[in-house]
């Protein structure tokens, strides 16, 4: 009998939205392997690579930028591990970092290929497309940690101080970054003293660690589960130093 119509001469048919259900657990599964990597392993099976407290994994960050500051970073054979990599991911921490081409989050935290999940927008802030990236890595690679990275002399953010301060108009899907950034800037000008860019682009990742710690369902509901931790920091050009803010 059809379960649609509830006709017997009509063979068991499918719902619409059982064939999106099933075309979306498809599509996750086809992302992730056989098997998503965040799955809790079998009985006797040894702990997924991955699978650290928070705290370990955002001291392994600093550890690494340690290094990468002091210009002594690990050296890596990066074909090793090329095989081991296509059967799944495990990385320690996902980082929602500005795509700014002097920024490489990999480099900057002396990690090697699938340690890191990473995810880039002009302005290091949270977009419906980006925290649904950020959802994926929670839930199905199993990153213990969220990072949101800013970093000094970011043009995103003297972008939209330039704007609010003299109304200038830019070309494009420009004006999208400064709607985004804009409450930054003014949090920043009213609150705080000193380099107004340095206070806002710190402010935009309080801003943005803020709002994916409340962004539901996945990543409020692992962060409040303790499951997970979201900081923030701020990268210096200059030094290459990584600052929790």
């Amino acid at each position: 009998m059809c379960t649609v119509c509830g006709d017997a001469q009509h063979e068991p048919a499918v719902s619409r939205r059982d064939f999106l259900t099933a075309g979306a657990a498809a599509a996750l599964a086809a992302l992730s392997g056989t098997a998503f990597a965040a799955d809790p392993p079998k009985p006797g099976a040894a702990p997924l690579p991955n699978a650290i407290p928070p705290a370990d994994a955002l001291k392994r960050l600093l550890d690494g930028n340690a290094r990468y500051a002091a210009n002594a970073p690990r050296e890596r054979d990066y074909s090793a591990g090329r095989a081991a990599r296509v059967q799944g991911q495990y990385p320690i921490a996902a980082i929602l970092s500005c795509a700014d081409s002097r920024v490489a989050p990999e480099l900057a935290f002396d990690e090697g290929p699938g340690d890191l999940f990473v995810v880039r927008v002009a302005g290091n802030f949270v977009t419906q497309d980006l925290l649904a990236s950020l959802e994926y890595g929670v839930q199905f690679l199993g990153v213990p940690l969220i990072m949101v990275l800013g970093h000094t002399n970011c043009g995103a953010v003297d972008a939209a101080i330039k704007v609010l301060k003299t109304k200038a108009t830019l070309p494009g899907h420009l004006p999208d970054l400064v709607t985004a950034i804009k409450p930054a800037v003014i949090v920043a000008e009213r609150t705080q003293k000193g380099d107004l860019l340095e206070n806002a682009i710190a402010e935009n990742v309080r801003r943005q660690v803020a709002r994916l710690k409340t962004s539901p369902p996945v990543v409020q509901r692992y962060y409040a589960g303790k499951k997970i931790d979201i900081v923030g920091g701020v990268y210096d050009l200059a030094t290459g130093k990584v600052a929790l803010v």
